[in-house]
């Protein structure tokens, strides 16, 4: 008789691209912030946020070990496991090492609010358990975009998160939301993400496109009606404007997100001025461009 395995999930699940082989344990349930503007993700009612009980979290890595032994990547969702107690991290964290020792990356997704609530000696001890990679949605590094979108973080509290989290030896992946602050505000985000960027030199940097697939009501209301939809050859000239303004030194840069018609991959800054030359493509050239046809992007 087949017997449902005991790991248990609310749905629907997030988790990024880079995690599609992982092994996901749902520590918490929804996002401990969850008033974001542009974010549809955790506003179902079963998505309220709670913690999941430790025992049930134990028992399904326990039980992971027991059956999942090929395991080597562990991501914990949903929207930030940093809102967890120290204690209560490491317990999972040290968990994960005793039952799954074959696992070589946990991580996770990040509020900067949840860093500034860690000191830097727990965040230390959080990386040495096993906490690898945290997955950081910055979506701007404009204080006006990021007030209005209610992110409910700044520019400064955002870079302090990812330099305390970087001190700690633990990797970044930043998220910039390509469209985010309209056609209006355009320059201000993609030049103030772009410092953003410099300022914390993250190792993995994604750009993706804003999609409202529920409407814009809430996020128009955040500009006070002043949020202008950016057809796609302004959203390749801010992604150009937001390239051409980083001073990276070793961060690996996507743009192959499905919501991204472009696919962009590369070294910044190496490979900058190869980017650079397939935006203007896109820009110049389209049909020459090697652009996802619209049909297969999820909006």
């Amino acid at each position: 008789m087949f017997r449902k395995p005991p790991i248990t999930y609310i749905e629907p699940l997030f988790r990024p691209p880079s995690e599609a082989r992982s092994l996901i344990l749902q520590i918490t349930n929804g996002c401990s912030w969850s008033k974001c503007s542009y974010c549809d993700m955790y506003t179902q009612p079963q998505k309220k946020f709670r913690i999941k009980p430790e025992d049930e979290v134990l028992k399904e890595i326990r039980w992971a070990g027991q059956n999942l032994s090929r395991v080597r990547r562990v991501f914990l969702a949903d929207g930030d496991a940093l809102v967890l107690s120290t204690r209560r991290l490491l317990t999972i964290l040290h968990a994960i090492q005793e039952y799954l020792p074959g696992v070589s990356r946990v991580s996770s997704y990040c509020l900067p609010r949840n860093v500034a609530n860690k000191s830097d000696d727990d965040l230390k001890q959080i990386h040495d358990a096993g906490l690898d990679l945290i997955y950081l949605g910055a979506e701007s590094g404009d204080d006006f975009v990021l007030n209005s979108i209610n992110k409910g973080e700044t520019h400064q509290s955002t870079v302090d998160a990812l330099n305390r989290l970087a001190d700690a030896g633990v990797k970044r992946s930043v998220m910039i939301i390509n469209g985010l602050a309209g056609e209006r505000f355009s320059e201000q985000h993609a030049l103030n993400s772009a410092l953003l960027a410099n300022r914390t030199q993250p190792e993995y940097l994604a750009s993706l496109v804003i999609n409202l697939p529920h409407g814009d009501a809430r996020h128009q209301k955040g500009f006070e009606g002043q949020f202008e939809y950016m057809a796609q050859p302004a959203l390749f000239r801010e992604l150009r404007q937001f390239v051409d303004a980083l001073e990276l030194k070793s961060t690996i840069f996507r743009s192959d997100h499905a919501s991204n018609q472009l696919v962009l991959k590369g070294v910044l800054g190496k490979d900058k001025p190869k980017l650079l030359n397939q935006i203007d493509l896109a820009l110049s050239t389209p049909e020459q461009a090697n652009l996802r046809p619209v049909w297969i992007r999820p909006f």
